[in-house]
């Protein structure tokens, strides 16, 4: 095994157990911001984030093993899609309409990229 193996293995590893650290913050820690919609909605919006979760999850899988570019591209298009998401998940229940605003600046953004990757890959500059 050589050395960059075994540390690109480590980073690896390390990135792993952040991220599944950080579901578990998610899944198991209270979401306090959530008592304005009332305790009848709580759940909803609670499983709409456990959701929103999996779909990013499946989505960093895809960027990562993704078999080809083109799968990449759309999956980080995707990933932006979700993001917004959950900026539309939390401004329900919390009454903060400043979750919108963040969205809607990250699907411009989300969208701009896009373009310049596709122009990327076609081979093309970007002033055509």
């Amino acid at each position: 095994m050589s050395a960059f193996g075994r540390r690109g293995r480590i980073r690896w590893a390390i990135g792993a157990a952040a991220l599944l650290a950080a579901l578990g913050a998610i899944a198991f820690g209270p979401l306090p911001s959530l008592s304005r919609a009332g305790p009848a909605f709580a759940p909803f919006f609670i499983r709409c984030l456990y959701a929103l979760v999996l779909c990013l999850v499946l989505c960093l899988y895809r960027i990562l093993r993704g078999p080809t570019v083109p799968d990449r591209a759309v999956a980080i298009d995707i990933m932006g899609i979700v993001v917004v998401g959950f900026c539309a998940v939390l401004c329900v229940p919390t009454g903060q309409e400043w979750y919108i605003d963040i969205g809607i600046a990250w699907a411009l953004q989300s969208f701009i990229a896009t373009l310049a990757l596709a122009k990327y890959l076609e081979g093309k500059p970007l002033d055509e």
